[in-house]
């Protein structure tokens, strides 16, 4: 399950560096590498402890991380929904992403010219929302002429989903952003869906800031985080330019040291990717052999055989029971069989809810 992420906002703030920064990821952790597949899109390895862990333990043949797919979207302009600057292009590109990482600009340097002349992020946030906003309303209104049409008609299903469009077409038309529409059932999810608006795409706000604000953030960042409060959206705190200075130290050791004289625990792009992953409600279960050791991605909330069915659709298909072992005893007791001898191992059936961390070994027939 790839997870694919767009790295928005206005021009200057940021967002190239950042990307280049997370084009590093191998900087941080050595063992996984990066991969360019264009020159804008890059797959990059969710950070990861318990892997870490797990192959310290098991000492397997090889290593597999879990994925994020980072997109550099192109800069947007006052306009582009109506196909201003590089509009339809940038606004295609947002359409195919899973979440949007949504840069602002939190630090003042007179070397670096803002578009607007100067430097507030509440207001760039706006401009690129209010960009969204009109090509959405522009997309559900066309949805709503045609179900009035087939409304009058007296068809009943469309009579609801021409009430739920214009719930989306008012929400839109006040300056809010389609994600704070709830779907009251599965067929209004459906529409939702179906209708792909880049607002209700789950967002995170990062703030981009000099590295004085590193840690605390400043005013800036106290402005933003006061205005997406009503989103429910997260935030996150880094420096770009930090990020760029850690990608340029070649070990482990000059990184920590750096980052410690920082007062920081871990690269902000570490958190950045993690934070986009929890953006989707993912969460990861672990296989664990001598072979392999490998992180698998699945939506939380997933029962055993569809978490299976992330590895083969055979899996799902044939599902028998899952023998699951909770990350924490298999790193407390070492192994899997010292899991099963203390009584560790639990086998669980089709409507096991698995767990984040679990270390899972599927029973399947075909």
């Amino acid at each position: 399950m790839a997870l694919k992420c767009g790295i928005v906002g206005l021009p200057n703030v940021g967002k190239s560096t950042l990307f280049n920064c997370l084009s590093n990821a191998k900087a941080q952790s050595a063992n996984f590498p990066f991969c360019t597949i264009e020159p804008n899109v890059g797959t990059i390895n969710v950070p990861d402890e318990r892997l870490e862990k797990l192959e310290e333990l098991v000492k397997p043949e090889r290593v597999v991380p879990t994925t994020v797919e980072i997109v550099d979207i192109a800069g947007l302009v006052k306009g582009a929904s109506k196909g201003e600057g590089l509009g339809n292009k940038f606004l295609g590109n947002i359409r195919e992403t899973d979440a949007v990482l949504h840069v602002l600009r939190c630090f003042e340097d007179d070397n670096i010219t803002h578009v607007d002349g100067d430097v507030n992020p509440v207001r760039d946030k706006e401009v690129i929302d209010t960009e969204l906003q009109l090509k959405d309303l522009e997309t559900v209104t066309g949805a709503l002429e045609k179900s009035r049409k087939k409304s009058k008609s007296g068809d009943k299903e469309a009579v609801r989903r021409t009430a739920f469009l214009e719930k989306i077409a008012g929400v839109l038309e006040e300056g809010k952003n389609a994600r704070l529409v709830e779907a009251g059932n599965d067929d209004e999810v459906q529409i939702l869906k179906e209708l792909t608006l880049l607002t209700s795409k789950p967002v995170l706000y990062v703030c981009n800031v000099d590295e004085a604000s590193v840690k605390s953030g400043n005013n800036h960042t106290k402005a933003v985080e006061e205005a997406v409060k009503s989103e429910g959206a997260g935030i996150l705190i880094l420096g770009a330019a930090i990020e760029a200075d850690i990608t340029e130290l070649e070990t482990y050791e000059e990184r920590q040291m750096f980052l410690e004289e920082l007062g920081l625990t871990e690269p902000g792009v570490n958190k950045l990717i993690k934070e986009a992953y929890k953006l989707l409600e993912l969460n990861t279960f672990f296989t664990a052999g001598v072979k392999e050791v490998r992180a698998w991605t699945f939506k939380r909330g997933s029962k055993a055989p569809q978490t299976a069915g992330v590895i083969h659709t055979d899996f799902e298909k044939g599902f028998i029971r899952a023998e699951v072992i909770k990350y924490d005893d298999f790193v407390e007791l070492g192994s899997e069989s010292a899991c099963r001898d203390a009584g560790k191992l639990s086998v669980e059936g089709k409507e096991y809810v698995v767990q984040d961390g679990d270390v899972m070994h599927f029973r399947f027939n075909v």
